[in-house]
């Protein structure tokens, strides 16, 4: 049996704020969406869709979906413009872990957390490379745990 995820559905406090953090921020792309009854706006990114709702609901503190980027740069532009990093929930808002990885933490405008993955620290303008604090900073590591990797290999 194969399966993958095809979207990730979380909250707006304001339908339209939110699409438009999510096409600035990410260049999602707001598809046609089915009436359910209240404010929802289907976006796609790649080849998944993220699903907004509208709904006075508060996010909890870790809860977070993941997307990956060939650029940070951008993304980590668009983020500084809106003021949505997040350095709180993994004690910074730029966190390299094993493998070579960075992850980028942001709210968006209904305070659900959201980490952008890019591959290469190394990659990453010398301005924001210095601001990378590594996972084994925060929290020690066994061999084991150094050896994980975020992304399922093929």
């Amino acid at each position: 049996m194969s399966s993958q995820i095809n979207h990730v559905s979380i909250n707006a406090l304001d339908l339209r704020e939110s699409v438009d953090f999510y096409v600035d921020l990410l260049g999602a792309e707001p598809i046609a969406t089915p009436n359910f009854g209240l404010p929802v706006q289907w976006l796609a990114l790649g080849r998944t869709q993220l699903h907004l709702f509208e709904k006075d609901m508060t996010p909890t503190s870790h809860h977070h979906l993941g997307i990956t980027v060939d650029d940070l740069e951008p993304v980590y532009r668009a983020a500084e413009r809106r003021d949505a990093f997040d350095r709180e929930a993994f004690g910074n808002h730029l966190v390299e872990l094993p493998g070579d990885l960075v992850q980028l933490y942001v709210r968006d405008p209904a305070g659900n957390l959201v980490e952008i993955d890019h591959r290469g620290v190394e990659r990453l303008p010398d301005d924001l490379r210095s601001q990378v604090r590594p996972l084994w900073g925060f929290n020690p590591q066994d061999d084991e745990q150094m050896s994980a990797r975020l992304f399922v290999p093929d």
